[in-house]
């Protein structure tokens, strides 16, 4: 028998499709995949249209009808944001210090501050109280990351602060909530332990085969260029539906008390700031800046859709209205954070040029 030609060993063994994928020239992204991937990048913008859509809508039409439509809604809200999600990630030792002190301000120091203010701010209304828990509950969202990029800091802590925050918080939430909440409004752990499997359980695990099917059709490359970005905008639509709900079915509340936004931003805007001035203080007296940085956001991006989802499916529209106006201070308050982030930490130190490394 002759010996193959060289370079023709392998020519009857077929491309794989994400070979042929990844081999073939990138086509121009679709005009629906730019606009969903840039969806929460507007984030500032879309809440409060969300808000006042829903006020509008919530006088002129009776809305009681969506609330069986919560819990699948915000799964399909939560199922997009965790396409993306690997836990593997977070089995890297690296970045622990800045991880440790991040999770010791998510899981210690912010559900105690949350739980002070709900305490002084309404302790006679259980559905605010419930809702300014929440708040305090759920660490780390895509945002962390993002808004780390953002700031130039240390994404792979910003990484592994999502994915160990997460799952934390998802075993944490229901005893956390009966040790807060408990006293003030009935807290059911069969009923919550439900709702996060449902708002995070199986989201998680149809996310992740979801994206093990596409890397394996499209290719690790193509994937992230021109499939990943889409997910995070999905989940904003959800985001902006849930919050036109939640604020929807409290429409005739929020009217006939006027004040009750306002109220609800007071003690809000005092658990961000804390939680700012506290991230602050300490990434400067403990870290470097890219460290620091990723602490802030760490701690600061509340997964306000989990939070949300939670709310609403298990302690109603007031816990609900509450997280939806948290969207409000905390896209607002990072954004001008990251403006004020060089003054805080100082400049971030710029790449040697080849010559220069060379």
């Amino acid at each position: 028998m002759s010996a193959p030609t060289p370079g023709t060993e392998n020519a009857s063994v077929a491309p794989t499709p994400a070979a042929r994928a990844s081999a073939a020239p990138d086509a121009p992204v679709h005009p629906v995949v730019r606009a969903l991937a840039g969806l929460s990048k507007r984030l500032v913008v879309l809440i409060p249209a969300a808000m006042a859509l829903g006020l509008v809508t919530g006088l002129l039409i009776d809305l009681s009808a969506l609330k069986a439509l919560v819990l699948p809604m915000t799964m399909l809200m939560v199922y997009p944001m965790l396409v993306n999600f690997r836990p593997r990630e977070a089995l890297d030792l690296a970045d622990s210090k800045a991880v440790g002190l991040a999770m010791a301000l998510d899981f210690i120091a912010l559900p105690a501050i949350a739980w002070l203010l709900a305490v002084a701010f309404f302790r006679d209304e259980p559905g605010l109280y419930v809702g300014m828990v929440l708040a305090g509950l759920f660490p780390t969202s895509g945002m962390t990351i993002s808004w780390t990029g953002f700031a130039k800091g240390n994404v792979g802590a910003a990484v592994k602060m999502t994915v160990i925050g997460l799952i934390a918080a998802s075993l944490l939430a229901p005893a956390y909530l009966l040790l807060l909440a408990g006293a003030v409004v009935p807290v059911d752990i069969a009923e919550v332990l439900r709702t996060v499997l449902f708002v995070v359980g199986i989201p998680m695990i149809a996310g992740t085969l979801t994206r093990v099917g596409l890397v394996r059709r499209l290719g690790q490359q193509r994937y992230r260029q021109r499939v990943a970005p889409v997910f995070p905008g999905l989940s904003t639509v959800g985001v902006l539906a849930i919050v036109f709900i939640a604020i929807g079915l409290k429409a005739p509340m929020i009217v006939g008390e006027p004040a009750l936004l306002l109220r609800i931003l007071v003690p809000l805007t005092a658990f961000y700031a804390l939680n700012f001035l506290l991230a602050t203080l300490l990434g400067r007296w403990l870290l470097d800046r890219g460290d620091a940085i990723a602490v802030v956001y760490g701690t600061v991006m509340r997964n306000l859709s989990i939070a949300l989802g939670i709310a609403i499916a298990s302690f109603g529209a007031e816990a609900a209205l509450v997280l939806a106006a948290a969207y409000i201070v905390q896209v607002q308050s990072a954004a001008w954070y990251v403006k004020a982030t060089d003054r805080v930490f100082g400049p971030a130190a710029e790449a040697p040029t080849a010559a220069e490394a060379a």
